[in-house]
């Protein structure tokens, strides 16, 4: 209906698309003049893409993919979902850590106990906390399928053929039928099994990173971001949220602090 919320996203979205295709221009014209980037610093994704797909067309490898890889519409949405997935979501379930982090001091102590000990190279209690973060808190807290063809769900709902299905993941990280009676509490130590390691969830069950074929890709490097930032965090300062400050999840594609966090930061060192 192009009226409120749907106008200032539409007008947003033009907004993005501008800018993107001006930078894809940009770096254009900079190949042009120098058929790979001559500095670290002028490498990005954008510019291999560029790069690789002129490579694959001229050795004929595969003209079909190297022409999708110089493609404008293929580099905007591949520099949309570096933008948007890579620093939206990790920033959100972050935000959402140190809150659940510093209104748990056992569980913090527990990370820290963990650090001092050196075994910053596995980080077993830190990883059980940010997943259990984001059980509670996805940062994308729900989406929506279209069925290929009509179905039947395990419940015996009838779905017929390009039906929207909308998914809850944040409804789902809550349930009790999925993750028992305790399922409202924060408690890292599910994650962990009695050998000390991280325990196997099915990811149809811990949905924060989609499931099946066309599940996150970038699920690694987001776990190895919010480890860096949280361990250095954690390691140089004692995070204290500000008195009074109200904490809600706020309605949007991605699960922001509807009143960011404020906090406290005081010095402290554990190495």
């Amino acid at each position: 209906v192009h009226i409120g919320k749907e106008k200032e996203l539409s007008k947003a979205m033009k907004t993005f698309d501008r800018f993107l295709y001006e930078c894809i221009s940009l770096k254009r014209e900079r190949l042009l003049i120098s058929r790979k980037a001559s500095t670290e610093e002028e490498f990005d994704v954008l510019t291999a893409f560029m790069v690789e797909g002129e490579e694959e067309e001229e050795m004929n490898e595969d003209r079909e993919i190297g022409a999708l890889r110089r493609n404008d519409t293929f580099l905007r949405d591949t520099a949309f979902n570096l933008l948007a997935a890579g620093k939206e979501t990790v920033s959100s379930g972050l935000v959402w850590f140190f809150w659940l982090v510093a209104t748990h001091p056992s569980v913090e102590n527990k990370i820290l106990e963990e650090m001092k000990a050196n075994m910053v190279n596995r980080m077993v209690y830190l990883h059980a906390a940010l997943c259990e973060t984001l059980r509670l808190y996805p940062p994308v807290p729900y989406n929506h399928k279209i069925a290929a063809q009509a179905d039947v769900l395990p419940s015996g709902h009838r779905i017929n053929k390009n039906h929207s299905i909308l998914i809850s993941y944040y409804a789902m990280g809550r349930m009790e039928e999925i993750w028992g009676k305790d399922c409202l509490e924060f408690k890292p130590q599910r994650w962990i099994s009695e050998r000390g390691s991280i325990v196997h969830v099915p990811s149809y069950k811990f949905t924060a990173f989609h499931a099946g074929p066309r599940n996150c890709l970038g699920k690694d490097t987001a776990f190895i971001q919010m480890k860096m930032v949280a361990a250095l965090i954690l390691g140089n300062y004692q995070v204290k949220i500000v008195q009074g400050h109200p904490v809600s999840p706020c309605n949007s594609m991605v699960l922001h602090m509807k009143y960011g966090l404020k906090v406290q930061l005081s010095k402290r060192t554990i190495w």
